[in-house]
This record gives C-alpha cells, sequence and structure tokens, in this order.
C-alpha cells in the first residue's frame, strides 16, 4: 500500500470518527471541547507542515497537506475569535456617567 493511500485511509477513518464523536456532544459542552479542538488542530497544523516539507514533488500529498494546514488554520482563528467573544460577554461593562467628565 503506498503511501498516499494510507494518508487518504487515515483522513477518511478520523473523520468519520470525528463525525461520530461530535455528533454526540450535548450543546452546553461544546465551548470546552472547542478549546481542545484547538490544541489539536494546532498539532494538525504541525503535521501539515511536516507533509508539505516530506512531499517532495508529490503532488498529492502537498494537496492534502495544503487543505489539511487551511482546514486547521481557520479552526484556530475561529476558535480564538469565539472564545474572544465568549470571555468578552463575561466582561465588566463600565459605563460612564455625566458626574465622571
Amino acid at each position: 500500500m503506498s503511501f498516499v493511500s494510507e494518508a487518504l485511509w487515515v483522513l477518511l477513518l478520523g473523520s468519520l470518527l470525528g463525525l461520530e464523536l461530535i455528533g454526540k456532544v450535548p450543546p452546553t459542552l461544546h465551548t470546552p471541547l472547542m478549546s481542545g479542538a484547538n490544541a489539536i488542530s494546532g498539532v494538525t497544523m504541525l503535521a501539515a507542515l511536516t507533509l508539505i516539507i516530506k512531499a517532495g514533488g508529490n503532488v498529492p500529498l502537498l494537496f492534502m497537506g495544503s487543505v489539511a494546514l487551511a482546514f486547521a488554520l481557520f479552526n484556530v482563528i475561529g476558535g480564538f475569535l469565539v472564545t474572544d467573544r465568549m470571555l468578552a460577554m463575561f466582561s465588566r461593562k463600565t459605563t460612564r456617567r455625566k458626574d465622571d467628565y
């Protein structure tokens, strides 16, 4: 079995396992789960960069590494934006009164 077909099998099985696991998570746990997903996406980014570096001239591997890197970056950036918004909901809002001027 070639490296490309093994990589495709890992991608397929990982996608199906992720879909099965995430589908069973209750909505109250989605935010803590997202923090863990950001950490996993960081590892995915490192793996994608390694795949791109080691691919050499193999176009399918370069394509898979680029797609994996793009999805991982999208997940990390989106996770940070959502976490920032969530933390802003819990911060104290300071309002000025006319007496403060």
